[in-house]
């Protein structure tokens, strides 16, 4: 269980889960009509959950297609990619630096919390959310 003082470099949680479609209307109509999930410009928010470490915080987890032709994903040649929800990026992102992991892109600030992009071993896009 994650202690609410813990500033440990790590992945605490699922932020997200993207795909691509191939036919991006019709499969937001099916997924709203057969399991109920209404999406908006961000996603689905409807997956909240309450963290056990510090239970008066709620959180999320976005849900989202993309369409087939988007290139949201770049680099990555696969079909979907992972948001993963972080604690102490500046941290996780130093630890990359000495393990050459690759690097997308500059952090980027927000209302609601800090984001960038990595590479993993397998060519897989992952993107990280330290939520504010």
């Amino acid at each position: 269980m994650e202690q609410k003082n813990d500033t440990t470099p790590k992945v605490t949680g699922i932020g997200g889960i993207f795909f691509y479609s191939d036919e991006l209307e019709k499969t937001k109509e099916w997924y709203a009509k057969n399991l109920g999930i209404e999406i908006n410009d961000w996603g689905s928010s409807s997956f909240e959950s309450r963290n056990l470490g510090n239970p008066d915080e709620i959180d999320s987890l976005q849900w989202k297609p993309f369409k087939k032709e988007s290139d949201h994903f770049s680099p990555s040649k696969k079909e979907f990619m992972i948001n993963y929800r972080v604690q102490n990026l500046e941290g996780l992102l130093a630890r990359f630096k000495e393990n050459g992991v690759t690097i997308l892109d500059d952090v980027a600030t927000y209302d609601f919390g800090k984001f960038v992009h990595i590479m993993d071993a397998e060519g897989n896009k992952i993107q990280l959310w330290e939520p504010k």
